[in-house]
């Protein structure tokens, strides 16, 4: 299978791999890239982060930070906090985004982890207010790109989930006299994560055959990809998507399955480097 055939006829070239159940960079088609997590301090690039994760699904390396303000509650809900995601896909990731605004698949992804956090109530708004109509937190989580190579969806949500696990939020308290907030610096406690979302992304191939966490080119080449999002229930939490190949109800639940699977690894994964980096 020559270099030439994959720059001048790449479908046809993975076509040849695909036949043989396996794909150019060796994996069989259920098989996903190595998944690493750094969690915390480690990343010093953001020391300034109540949370930060870095992770990396083979080459598409996604870097998490959230920073926590205290701001009021909306008026139509007084006893909720918020939770504001970003997603960026700067220039220097890959050739394909420019500087400037964000483009349309950073501003969909973005879209994808905010229906994510509301669907799946990993974390539920509630338990984000400090006093009902005076003082809330107010998560800011940013997920930068820093490599992309394919199945940016993944590797945010994994991101997203593992700096969260990483917050301390100070405690604070409303003075009953002054009305005003008294932050306790040396009392922290974490976040209240209710739910772990994990998501599984799959291309779709001539419209028949499902590889999972596809690289950017075998995005490039596929005639659709689907994200399905689960939490440790086996729960159904997002499906998304994007246009493309429709599937039948035997490959969706196929899907599913394989993200339920994907799941315990993905959590396991998580629960080790946390453990690791737990004082004892």
């Amino acid at each position: 299978l020559s270099i030439c055939s994959r720059t001048v006829e790449p479908l046809e070239y993975y076509r040849r791999f695909l036949k043989e159940n396996c794909r150019p960079d060796g994996r069989e088609l259920g098989e996903f890239r190595t998944t690493t997590v750094n969690i915390g301090k480690c990343l010093c690039s953001i020391t300034t982060a109540d949370g930060s994760a870095l992770v990396k699904l083979g080459n598409t390396t996604v870097i998490c930070g959230v920073k926590a303000e205290l701001a009021a509650p909306a008026a139509d809900s007084a006893n909720k906090g918020y939770i504001v995601p970003n997603v960026e896909l700067p220039s220097l990731c890959a050739e394909r985004f420019r500087s400037g605004p964000p483009g349309e698949e950073a501003q969909a992804a973005s879209q994808f982890i905010a229906d994510v956090i509301e669907n799946s109530q990993m974390i539920v708004k509630e338990d984000l207010c400090i006093a009902s109509s005076k003082l809330a937190w107010v998560l800011y989580c940013d997920i930068i790109c820093l490599d992309y190579d394919g199945n940016l969806l993944d590797a945010s949500v994994f991101a997203l989930l593992a700096a969260l696990k990483n917050v301390q939020l100070p405690s604070v308290t409303i003075n009953e006299e002054t009305g005003l907030s008294e932050v306790n610096l040396k009392q922290k406690n974490p976040l209240i994560i209710r739910k772990h979302p994990v998501a599984t992304s799959f291309a779709v191939f001539d419209d028949t055959l499902l590889i999972v966490d596809p690289t950017a080119e075998e995005e490039d080449l596929a005639t659709g990809t689907v994200t399905i999002v689960t939490d440790e229930e086996g729960r159904l939490c997002s499906v998304h998507k994007p246009g493309g190949s429709p599937l039948t109800g035997a490959k969706l639940q196929d899907c599913i399955s394989r993200a339920i699977t994907r799941h315990k690894e993905v959590k396991k994964l998580i629960d080790k480097v946390i453990k690791s980096i737990t004082p004892k």
